[in-house]
């Protein structure tokens, strides 16, 4: 009995270091060396200021941004808390919010369907990305309010689309805080 028991303790304490220490070290450390931009969380800087990371949606609230698609992620966008809703499709709050929202955004383009993914959140409530549909959706308000042509905001729109991952995995889509970081160099608002 004590024999086994030894046995045990000693397992424990070899495996908790080797897969608690050693095997997160050696991970993270090639990590490093092979992505190191991955594995730090892709950072935009911009003049030496980190303003944002490729892999979490922000929030932009004025008109003359792209906005992103809702998170129920905390307060938005929180990492720490990340995840959905989890609201059902006849659940009153999720029903009443989508409705204030296709309400909203039928006041910009109010002959032009909604996109479903500027009134779905993502089963993280972190994503940073919207359809190229999404950001044609939006292109017309963003136009006016930096005073310049539907044409250059839809240049800007594809130059920033991004197609299917290896040519057939998810779909298109446009990285949000990119396109109006590119925006704001481009066309910076008055």
């Amino acid at each position: 009995m004590m024999k086994n028991l030894k046995i045990s303790i000693l397992m424990t304490i070899v495996t908790t270091l080797l897969l608690g220490v050693v095997y997160p070290f050696v991970v993270t450390g090639l990590a490093q060396l092979i992505f190191p931009s991955q594995a730090n969380g892709e950072l935009i800087t911009l003049n030496g200021k980190i303003v944002g990371s490729r892999l979490i949606g922000q929030t932009f609230s004025s008109s003359g941004y792209f906005r992103s698609r809702p998170s129920a992620a905390g307060n938005g966008y929180d990492a720490g808390n990340s995840g959905g809703s989890n609201l059902g499709p006849t659940n009153k709050m999720l029903i009443d919010r989508v409705n204030g929202d296709v309400q909203k955004l039928q006041t910009e383009n109010p002959n032009m369907a909604v996109p479903i993914d500027l009134l779905t959140t993502s089963g993280s409530g972190l994503d940073p990305h919207i359809s190229p549909e999404a950001a044609a959706f939006q292109a017309p308000r963003v136009a006016r309010e930096r005073g310049i042509s539907e044409a250059d905001v839809n240049a800007l729109i594809a130059k920033h689309t991004e197609g299917r991952q290896v040519g057939f995995l998810g779909e298109s889509r446009v990285n949000v805080l990119e396109l109006n970081l590119d925006l704001d160099v481009v066309h910076p608002l008055h």
